[in-house]
């Protein structure tokens, strides 16, 4: 339409022009006249600032003009009401200090006229009256401190001080001739006027109250001391209830004749006895530094004990509130409720009821605190050493008892009750224990009970040595270290005497008895350091004698697993022996498997019962016992060569059979089957599981070489070459085969990377302690018969036939060199360096060839 409109460009912008061209015009005149505003409305912008600024200032100005006029108004009112209450205050100040004047002039008059009543009475003696108006006027000087400057003050001040001055010097005066220091005592009662001048005293200085006291203890004491002299035949320890009796006597003698003369609050009876217990001790401690020689035991005791009862007297009678150092105080502690069941009776415990009456005696004062504890029994403290003397040698007594009575009665027999039970004689020995130390702990808590905890370790020792160790059977193989001539003297396959019924009894009754030393032994220590003071509590240590008495059990597990070790061995060398090669089928068990199940239930049956009380060491022999006998027969086990193939599958029903026996090792026998302990599983498990392992090694065919090898790494995983040897042997393979056969394994061997911990590794773990022994023992018969060749060995100091240098008297080198184990002996004594000497020259001579063929063999 626009197009029809205008028909050309020129058309339509012509149109545009003359239609829009007026509203430009008029919009840019518009815009003209906003911008000419706004400039112009700029320019008076700084002109109307001004202007509000002067208008502010006037503005100011006015309002400090008010302000300036309500200060002025306040002022003139503030001096206008000060006008009107002027009268007003100073009627206030008047009355307050009119109220302060009068209640001082009455103080005043009050103590004017109390100087000189004091003055008066003072002069008359009127005690009764003088301690009431002394205390008031004391009171009433003391509202006076800030005047003192005042002449007529301080003028009556003195006055007072002069007053109590004279009143203590006075009444000090009545009491000396009243009670003189010399002379018989005053036979009539107490006058008042000593009563009244106690009264005084009170408030007088308090060392005129302390003088009193001290001269009237002094004088009533007086008599005390001539009676019981040091060279007085009274004054000796036997005669100490004397003491006790004679100030008994005196306290109530104070009672009734002088017991209202002092206040109650001065309790001069307790002082009395307190200074009564100072001078007994420090006499006692004269006499018996004299007269030390003649202290014994029984008489030490005795003093003590009355000692104590009086000091238990004086704790119900008195409360120790005199006591400036009480030694009560370290014993606030609170009374023991303790578990340890070393100060209780075990349940079932057949105690005498002469005993239980004894223990119960020294428990009696642990009830109450005592606070006069030790205020004289302290001066018998250096003399205790006669009674740990006493009580070493009377335990010395007890252990010589016990080992007659031992010998007399003999062991604990089988099948009874007292078979495996704890050995009585144990009991008394802690029972004896237990009183010591209640008796000594109430002697004293230092030095002594250190000493007195020396001779119990010592008899805790001796104990387990005479009664324990010493009753022990002897076992036929050397417990000690293993010596040369040992060696040579040892016979491979020897029988070793079998424990009797009652010799296992017995061992197992020791191991019971050792175990409950080892526990109240522990006890004892808990508690001595209870008893013992703080500072000494490090010093009791009681730990080797709790190992003592471990290894007492740890031997009697030892010599039980021996005698079942020993037992078997007949019929592990019967089965070495046996034609395996020649077993044509598989039966059942073999008999030497059904000798070991036969001494197995004979055995364990009377250990178990007989260590019923103490279970975790019947587990722990069943576990040494497998650790010795599995090793010893996979030994065994390799010395059956050559083998069959159903000789091996024969061996592998028997190790199958062992097995399980000796799974069921803890219970077997039993009624109550009970599930024998993972760690000895484990153990059980893990050894036979070799020994199976090793069999179906044997069992697998060795062609072609190359399976058999990798078959035996993957079996057994032992890295060994004499173990992989002993297979070969075991197989009867001929010399060539083997060398073959060998290379080929150290080719298979995977080699481990350095210092990786995780993936497939072997065993090359070093030589059991029977393989090492019995090498050893091949290289002595070696070294012996060279040197029965050569001749025999002369020495200037000892002779060949001595030939004994102990393996454990020097240290001991194992070097491996190729398929052998060398002994290298270094740090030898000097007085047995021949012997070595010796033994490397036979060395050098001998074939290096026919010692390794000897150890191959």
């Amino acid at each position: 339409m626009i197009h029809d409109l205008f028909c050309s460009s020129i058309g339509l912008f012509i149109y545009l022009f003359f239609t829009f061209f007026p509203f430009c015009v008029t919009l840019h005149r518009r815009l003209d006249d906003n911008i000419r505003t706004v400039v112009r409305g700029q320019t008076n912008v700084g002109q109307d600032g001004r202007q509000a600024l002067e208008e502010a200032q006037k503005a100011i100005q006015q309002l400090f003009g008010k302000i300036k006029d309500i200060k002025d108004k306040a002022e003139k009112s503030e001096q206008m009401v000060k006008e009107i209450t002027r009268d007003i205050k100073q009627l206030d100040h008047a009355k307050r200090h009119l109220t302060t004047s009068i209640t001082t002039l009455n103080h005043l008059h009050m103590l004017a006229g109390g100087v000189d009543s004091l003055e008066a009475m003072t002069r008359k003696r009127q005690y009764g009256e003088v301690a009431n108006l002394l205390q008031g006027v004391v009171n009433v000087l003391e509202h006076f401190h800030k005047y003192m400057g005042i002449p007529q003050i301080r003028q009556l001040s003195e006055r007072v001080k002069a007053a109590q001055s004279e009143l203590g010097t006075q009444i000090l005066a009545d009491f000396e001739e009243a009670f003189p220091s010399q002379g018989s005592k005053r036979t009539g009662g107490p006058s008042n006027v000593l009563r009244d001048a106690c009264l005084v005293a009170n408030v007088l200085d308090p060392r005129i109250k302390q003088e009193i006291i001290k001269k009237f203890i002094r004088q009533h004491l007086s008599e005390y001391l001539v009676l019981f002299q040091e060279n007085q035949d009274v004054a000796w320890l036997d005669k100490i209830d004397r003491r006790y009796a004679w100030i008994k006597r005196q306290l109530v003698d104070y009672e009734e004749k002088y017991g209202r003369m002092f206040p109650e609050e001065w309790c001069m009876t307790e002082r009395i006895a307190v200074e009564f217990c100072h001078i007994t001790k420090v006499e006692l401690a004269k006499v018996m530094r004299t007269r030390a020689k003649e202290i014994e035991v029984k008489l030490l005791l005795f003093a003590i004990q009355r000692t104590t009862n009086f000091e238990g007297l004086l704790a119900k009678r008195f409360t120790g509130c005199t006591l400036t150092d009480a030694p009560g105080q370290k014993r606030k502690e609170s009374p023991l409720h303790s578990t340890n069941p070393f100060l209780e009776d075990e349940p079932g415990e057949d105690v005498g009821t002469e005993k239980d009456e004894n223990l119960a005696k020294p428990r009696k004062p642990k009830a109450p605190d005592n606070p006069f504890h030790g205020i004289v029994s302290k001066c018998f403290e250096p003399h205790l050493y006669v009674y740990i003397e006493s009580q070493d040698k009377n335990l010395g007594e007890l252990i010589d008892r016990f080992v007659a009575d031992f010998r007399a009665q003999g062991p604990p027999k089988a099948g009874t009750e007292e078979g495996g039970a704890v050995l009585p004689s144990c009991a008394d020995l802690f029972v004896y224990y237990k009183k010591c130390m209640v008796q000594c702990s109430q002697l004293s808590t230092g030095e002594p009970m250190i000493a007195l905890t020396t001779i119990f370790q010592k008899f805790l020792r001796e104990y387990a040595w005479k009664i324990l160790s010493g009753n022990l059977p002897k076992s036929s193989s050397n417990s000690g270290g293993l010596t040369i001539s040992s060696l040579l003297k040892e016979k491979e396959g020897s029988d070793a005497a079998k424990f009797t019924v009652d010799e296992l009894c017995l061992i197992c009754s020791i191991l019971s008895t050792a175990e409950y030393c080892l526990a109240t032994t522990q006890q004892l220590e808990e508690k001595l350091k209870e008893k013992v003071d703080k500072v000494l509590m490090e010093r009791i240590n009681l730990t080797g004698e709790m190992d003592t008495f471990s290894t007492v059990i740890s031997n009697s597990i030892q010599l039980l697993v021996q005698d079942l070790d020993a037992a078997c061995d007949p019929a592990l060398s019967a089965m070495s022996k046996m034609p395996w090669q020649s077993v044509e089928h598989v039966g059942d068990q073999s008999p030497y498997v059904t000798s070991i199940i036969m001494h197995i239930k004979q055995n364990v049956p009377i250990i178990r019962d007989n260590l019923a009380s103490t279970r975790k060491y019947f587990t722990q022999f069943c576990i040494k016992f497998t650790n010795s006998f599995i090793p010893k027969f996979i030994n065994h086990l390799f010395r059956c060569k050559p083998i069959s193939m159903v000789g091996a599958e024969q061996l592998l029903l028997d190790t199958h059979s062992l097995k399980t026996v000796l799974l069921d090792l803890p219970s077997i026998g039993s009624q109550v089957l009970r599930k024998a302990p993972a760690s000895y599983t484990k153990i059980v498990v893990k050894g036979m599981t070799r020994a199976e392992m090793i069999l179906k090694v044997v069992m697998a065919p060795h062609e072609p070489p190359v399976v058999f090898v990798d078959n035996y790494i993957k079996l057994l995983a032992d890295g060994n070459p004499e173990t992989f040897q002993k297979i070969l042997d075991m197989k009867g393979l001929k010399r060539s085969e083997q060398s073959s056969m060998l290379e080929l394994f150290r080719q298979r061997l995977p080699t481990p990377p350095s210092g990786a911990d995780g993936g497939p590794s072997l065993s090359f773990s070093a030589p059991t302690p029977e393989q090492e022994s019995s090498r050893i023992r091949k290289l002595e018969k070696l070294i012996k018969k060279r040197l029965q060749g050569e001749g025999e060995i002369s020495h200037s100091h000892s002779s060949p036939k001595k030939l004994s240098c102990s393996f454990h008297s020097s240290r001991r080198i194992t070097e491996r060199a190729g398929n052998m184990n060398f002994l290298t002996v270094v740090d030898v004594k000097p007085s047995r360096r021949w012997i070595m000497k010796k033994l490397l020259c036979c060395l050098l001579h001998m074939s290096i060839t026919s010692v390794i063929s000897s150890f191959l063999s």
